[in-house]
């Protein structure tokens, strides 16, 4: 048992090729010259060795010693050039039909499996190490695809919390954003000057907002979008009592005395609107600021003549939007809430407004208690203070006085017929100074005094982020089958962010995964060099194997399987890592950046990666195996 096969006897030699035969406990066993090369008394003992075993099975022997045959057999069959000369026992065959079905060997998945294991635990630390270094490649791109999946987390959780304060914005005058040529301007030897449209010009497109595309931006599902904001060129004709004294005053964040000039044709062209922020009208617009706003003092608004005023987070607002509304205040000074809650303005038409020269021109009436009290003004109240909610970033209203779109609609609906708008839109002068206008002016001038119902822009508050899509491609088949003057262009600034950040995003990935898979090539290299080793070393084993019965593919299936549990180890070693690694990574992000649980790593990639783990390594190691399956029974087996 302790001998090697170069150190073994003639004798012990042909016990041991006996001992290899029956190991697979065969019907039939053959003996080719069993005595040969042996001495008389080794002879006998293999015989009697032989003879016993014939007890049990068929043996069959070829000699060419006819002592032995005569001493041994039961039955002698002499063969001469190929052919039977005599049969001592000649066999009758039996009719009967015995159907003979061959029985291959064959070892099952799971015997290899065993195998595998067994070869493993012996070798625990060396398994260990490898399928650590291994795993270096799996660690690597799973902290890169946690970092990447936790920035995209934080990126969409941001895109989310901003998409109010960057609704779609439909305007009447827009960029249709596509990007100025970059080709070098060729240097010019022609003495001519050519006159050119700039690319500040070419990108500019005027949107032909009418009513049938308003009613088609208001048929939007209200599952995709539930809130829809109209802003209008309208002026307001505003009065309000202080101190006893009737005050003209507007709804403005611009300094009063800075914007003061004396020709009302720039007045009117510089006019933001009615003034401050809009919020939509109706239901939807008190759960819109209730969903980004909260009461501080007051009330929200109940109806279209209730405004509110909007504060930042530390309580302040422009200061200009209380000097135009008639306070008096400086710079820093502290209002109670008292003072400005129920604060009332008038809003005065346009025929009690203005009245008319006999040269057919227009001007404003004086601010006084007659114009103030007429029956058909309509009362505006502050009904409450707003502040923007902690978890948005910032105010989507601006600070300063706020109102429904609800209330321009009322005053255009109140001015639309008025003799100043029917005037002016008949004359191509401006009917307050007299002025020539063209028709782009004259359009904003019906506008400003509220003989227009078309919008100055449009804002689409999507319900969601995901659903913000479907909103983009419900306003794109409107723009199907429309010439480019006709169409109609959105401005999408949450969008075009999000669209940047996530291109940087994934190239930022993919350099940092293509980097990592070296590391997986390396490991699948090293892999290869392993199971090579590891066939070397079991050369004498394979040789067994061989001997009884193993196919090629057994053979083959072993080391696949032994790799195919190196795989899975380093794959789920890498990814536990991985994960524990996400702990320190968020606490020094957390510490640099603020941000919380940045590295959350995907379950659904953790799995990916086991996979490929696994597969990469079974590749690795499939060409040692069929090395190993290739081998010879005999050389394996004399192997040291």
């Amino acid at each position: 048992m302790d001998k090697k096969p170069n150190q073994l006897s003639g004798g012990q030699m042909q016990r041991v090729a006996i001992a290899r035969a029956i190991a697979n406990d065969p019907e039939i066993l053959l003996c080719d010259e069993p005595t040969g090369a042996l001495d008389t008394e080794t002879s006998v003992q293999i015989m009697e060795l032989i003879k016993e075993l014939s007890k049990e099975r068929l043996v069959i022997m070829v000699t060419h010693n006819p002592d032995l045959a005569e001493q041994y057999a039961n039955r002698i069959i002499e063969f001469a050039d190929g052919k039977i000369q005599n049969d001592s026992n000649p066999y009758t065959e039996d009719l009967k039909d015995d159907k003979f079905s061959l029985k291959k060997t064959k070892m099952t998945f799971w015997t290899a499996l065993k195998l595998s294991f067994t070869n493993i635990k012996t070798k625990k630390a060396r398994t260990f190490l490898t399928a650590f270094a291994s795993s270096i490649g799996i660690i690597s791109i799973a902290i890169v695809l946690a970092l990447s999946s936790g920035f995209q987390t934080q990126i969409d959780k941001t895109q989310s919390n901003t998409l109010a304060q960057f609704p779609i914005t439909i305007s009447q005058v827009a960029s249709n954003q596509t990007a100025p040529s970059t080709k070098d301007k060729k240097t010019s030897k022609s003495n001519k000057v050519t006159a050119k449209l700039s690319e500040a010009d070419k990108a500019t497109h005027v949107n032909k907002i009418n009513k049938k595309y308003t009613d088609y931006v208001d048929n939007i599902d209200p599952k995709l979008s539930k809130t829809i904001t109209y802003t209008y060129s309208t002026g307001m004709n505003l009065l309000r009592e202080v101190n006893g004294k009737v005050k003209t005053v507007k709804f403005s964040n611009a300094d009063s005395k800075a914007s003061s000039t004396s020709s009302m044709t720039s007045a009117m062209a510089t006019s933001t609107g009615v003034g401050g922020s809009v919020y939509p009208g109706g239901k939807n617009g008190q759960s819109f600021l209730k969903k980004h706003y909260k009461v501080i003092s007051g009330s929200l608004p109940t109806n279209a003549n209730d405004i509110v005023l909007i504060v930042d987070k530390d309580n302040s607002t422009n200061i200009n939007a209380l000097k135009n509304l008639g306070f008096s205040v400086k710079n820093g000074q502290k209002i109670n809430f008292d003072k400005l809650i129920g604060t009332k303005t008038k809003v005065v038409s346009n025929n009690n407004y203005y009245q008319k020269l006999p040269t057919g021109n227009f001007v404003p009436n004086s601010a006084d208690s007659s114009m103030y009290n007429k029956d058909d003004n309509t009362t505006l109240k502050i009904s409450g203070i707003l502040r923007v909610k902690s978890k948005s970033s910032e105010n989507i209203l601006a600070s300063g006085i706020a109102y429904s779109d609800q209330l321009t609609k009322n005053i255009i609906k109140q001015n639309e017929s008025s003799d100043i708008v029917t005037a002016q839109k008949s004359s191509d002068n401006n009917v307050i100074t007299g002025e020539t206008v063209d028709s782009t002016t004259k359009d904003g001038l019906v506008s400003y005094l509220g003989g227009s119902k078309t919008p100055a822009s449009i804002m689409i508050y999507p319900s969601t982020f995901k659903n913000k899509d479907k909103v983009l491609n419900y306003l794109d088949k409107y723009n199907k089958g429309k010439s480019k003057s006709d169409k109609i262009i959105y401005t999408d600034l949450a969008g075009s962010v999000s669209n940047l950040t996530g291109g940087l995003m994934d190239a930022i990935t993919y350099v940092l995964i293509a980097f990592a898979g070296i590391s997986l090539v390396t490991s699948m290299i090293m892999i290869s060099i392993i199971t090579y080793t590891s066939v070397l070393e079991r050369t004498k084993e394979i040789g067994i194997l061989k001997a009884l019965g193993a196919r090629k593919k057994d053979i083959t299936r072993v080391f696949d399987a032994e790799t195919t549990i190196l795989g899975v180890a380093s794959g789920v070693l890498g990814v536990v890592i991985a994960w524990l690694a996400t702990f320190p990574i968020n606490a020094v992000l957390k510490s640099m950046t603020d941000l919380s649980n940045v590295a959350q790593l995907n379950p659904m990639h953790a799995l990916i990666l086991i996979i490929v783990s696994t597969i990469l390594t079974v590749l690795g190691g499939h060409i040692p195996a069929r090395m190993a399956a290739k081998k010879d029974a005999a050389t394996a087996l004399r192997s040291e």
